[in-house]
């Protein structure tokens, strides 16, 4: 038996762990919620290598003060090791995962125009302090990237100097929500502007900071999300769109869905095939499958139904779903 986990279920849930990081995965929460799984079956002294149903059901019990979507991640972790045992050969209980009301937020697709009137606003964008402490500088070359990417802003801010080669016209994300490194090829046009950002920032005191980071402050420091969000609401009075609030945007991070759904779009009108442009988009946006971005294509059938009326309604849900040991 391994050290770290010391119930009947220990040894797979070792190699599990070391299936999914082999997958380049960090799989932080799911790695917490298998050693409470390790700790339960110790106390109930289980004895079969596979997952019974009283144990699925054990651990399925709300807790005290629990949320529905906490209590639905948790039982999902049980269900992908219980799926990978199964897939091993090992009988195993494989438990349905809770309902819960989802979301039913609609993102901001933001139009042409609205691009184009936040890019200026971006530009024409002024403090009126000396504050070293602001992210100013990098705001206009982050917004363009942003939607040129669809990079998650914390994806955008974790870049260094060193991830972003603007020879080759290429990002290193490594610091991405799912744990998995990918590189992301830039336009000639967002290179451009990346370099204009560099050699503007070259002629301020900061360069003699050595913080690393791509998108800096005044002082050389980290840009900060809630910094940047603040200067994007600014963007968008200037811009003329109505912001109604941080619950119902338009946020930062409808750029991505607006990068996602463009591109998806502009691929039909190429004429490339949804099978073929769905997983590029997948892997650009840094999903864990496909299925995390079946999602836009309604979206882009909802706004570009003349460019999608060829695409069979029933299309818009082929891709399968994936095992249920990986993740979203």
């Amino acid at each position: 038996m391994n050290n770290n986990y010391n119930s009947v279920y220990g040894l797979h849930i070792q190699q599990f762990i070391d299936f999914k990081k082999a997958l380049g995965v960090k799989y932080v929460f799911g790695i917490l919620m298998l050693s409470h799984i390790d700790r339960l079956a110790n106390k109930g002294d289980e004895i079969l290598t596979g997952i019974t149903k009283e144990f699925a059901e054990q651990w399925g019990k709300k807790k005290l003060n629990e949320t529905d979507i906490y209590r639905y991640n948790r039982i999902r972790i049980l269900v992908q090791f219980s799926s990978y045992l199964a897939d091993m050969g090992i009988q195993s209980h494989i438990p349905k995962l809770p309902f819960f009301q989802k979301s039913t937020f609609i993102p901001h697709i933001y139009s042409q125009h609205e691009l184009e009137a936040i890019f200026k606003a971006c530009d024409k964008l002024i403090s009126y302090n000396a504050n070293m402490n602001s992210c100013l500088i990098s705001i206009p070359a982050l917004i363009r990237l942003l939607y040129s990417t669809g990079l998650r802003i914390s994806e955008a801010l974790a870049l260094n100097i060193d991830d972003v080669n603007l020879e080759e016209s290429y990002l290193r994300v490594k610091d991405a929500k799912n744990g998995k490194e990918r590189i992301i090829p830039i336009s000639l046009s967002l290179t451009a502007v990346c370099k204009n950002y560099i050699e503007y920032r070259n002629h301020l005191s900061l360069k003699d900071v050595k913080s690393g980071y791509f998108f800096v402050k005044l002082n050389g420091g980290k840009c900060e999300r809630n910094s940047v969000s603040q200067w994007f609401k600014k963007c968008l009075k200037a811009a003329g769109i109505s912001y109604a609030g941080t619950k119902n945007g338009p946020r930062i991070h409808d750029l991505r869905h607006t990068f996602a759904v463009t591109s998806l779009a502009n691929m039909a009108e190429a004429g490339i095939d949804l099978y073929a442009s769905l997983p590029i988009i997948s892997n650009y946006l840094g999903h864990q499958s496909v299925n995390s971005t079946n999602h836009y294509v309604r979206l882009t059938s909802n706004m570009y139904p003349d460019l999608l009326q060829d695409v069979d309604t029933i299309c818009l849900d082929v891709f399968p779903k994936f095992k249920n040991y990986e993740t979203d």
